[in-house]
């Protein structure tokens, strides 16, 4: 990759200083200017080149720019990107089945962004609740996990257990219940007749990659059929091929009631999620009960298309559990070499890696990579994540887990 003149005439400084003023903020971002992008490897404005360890939060599951991808965008740019969902298009129906196909559920209902596929897995369960379970109107509660990250809209914020999420954005939506994450007791204790659904992530990835014990999926699946709720399995993060499976539930053979996709299904170019169900749920929605704009449009389609293709050879599940191995050895070796690291957890191509905090925060130990040339994000505390795309070489891998290494010393 070669820098263009139009973006080395400023500096990352200089256009780190424009932005202060106009952007309002949201995320805290490594100071690095990203120009171009390929593969596992990004570029700065002067040409530096980093080793991407953070794909997009799982965006980027098949790197950047993929050229099946880039493709399959390409060419629907060429005949059409938008009807709304007020037209049928070409693309959205052959989509949907493949999705439903490949996921083993029945219907697909096509959002944009992960936030957006929560909110209406939130509406849904509470539709279905009222209509099929025959809760009182107005009275569907909604069970969560503490630690649990589903997005920052209003209501997801509601129950969110993140004082920086929650802070200052009240009076909040009722009807959730929080109850300690991967404990079969108290989700029981927390479920009534009143309960519409259980809404959780398989692995939580903002909480710092937490694994559930074996055997917790199964409960739950078990749990929510039991007592005659849904169970909500959000894979925005941990599905379609990160943790060497295609999702996350597969490492437990588990079937949700209520799929929610997202970030990966976009292949990093078009915001893409989907809320995919049985049957009996998502048929509760009619017309005009819920839409989007952008949800399903043919560009989306398209790419999401081209990323099921890939998917469906099992190529990249194959190498998120090749790979994932080699990078729980590196953080195992890391770890027993001294009291740098305090814990890490990782399944496929997705670790946690907890370091001592005499060692720095999280932030100053992704900047001190930042300077070795890979690129990762820190989240609670002196936690980085790991979450490479799943096409980086054992050799890229390698590289950065001895970047990892010196930063520690």
């Amino acid at each position: 990759m070669t820098t263009t003149a139009t973006t080395a005439t400023r500096s990352s400084a200089q256009l780190i200083r424009a932005e202060a003023p106009v952007l309002a903020h949201n995320y805290h971002p490594l100071p690095v200017v990203v120009a171009r992008a390929e593969g596992s490897w990004v570029e700065d404005v002067e040409g530096r080149r980093y080793l991407d360890m953070l794909a997009g939060y799982s965006a980027l599951n098949f790197g950047h720019r993929h050229p099946a991808l880039v493709d399959a965008a390409h060419r629907q740019l060429d005949l059409v990107t938008l009807t709304s969902r007020a037209f049928h298009s070409d693309r959205l129906a052959g989509f949907a089945e493949r999705l439903a196909g490949l996921t083993g559920l029945d219907m697909v209902l096509p959002m944009n962004t992960g936030a957006e596929a929560v909110e209406t897995a939130v509406k849904v369960a509470r539709k279905w609740a009222y209509e099929v379970k025959g809760v009182a109107p107005d009275r569907a509660t909604i069970v969560v996990a503490d630690g649990n990250f589903h997005g920052r809209t209003t209501t997801i914020v509601s129950f969110s257990t993140d004082g920086t999420a929650r802070s200052g954005f009240g009076p909040f939506t009722p009807g959730f219940r929080v109850v300690p994450y991967d404990d079969l007791a108290a989700l029981e204790a927390a479920i009534d007749e009143t309960t519409a659904a259980v809404l959780i992530e398989p692995i939580q990835g903002e909480a710092g990659v937490l694994i559930p014990g074996d055997g917790y999926l199964t409960g739950v699946r078990e749990l929510t059929r039991r007592t005659g709720c849904l169970f909500i399995a959000d894979e925005i993060q941990s599905g379609l091929g990160r943790t060497g499976r295609t999702l996350a539930v597969d490492h437990e053979s588990v079937v949700p009631d209520v799929l929610l996709l997202g970030k990966a299904l976009g292949g990093g170019i078009v915001p893409v999620s989907a809320v995919v169900a049985r049957r009996e749920v998502l048929g509760v929605l009619r017309p005009g009960e819920h839409g989007s704009t952008f949800g399903g449009n043919p560009l989306a389609a398209a790419v999401g298309s081209a990323v099921l293709d890939l998917l469906e050879t099992g190529e990249y599940q194959r190498r998120a559990a090749g790979l994932g191995a080699v990078l729980d050895r590196g953080l195992a070796e890391i770890a027993r070499a001294g009291g740098a690291v305090t814990a890490y957890r990782a399944r496929g191509l997705w670790a946690g890696v907890d370091v001592d905090p005499a060692l720095g925060t999280g932030r100053q130990i992704s900047e001190r990579l930042l300077a070795e040339g890979v690129l990762v994000k820190d989240t609670h505390g002196s936690t980085i994540r790991l979450a490479p795309p799943l096409t980086i070489t054992e050799e890229e891998l390698d590289a950065a887990l001895a970047a990892l290494r010196k930063v520690l010393a």
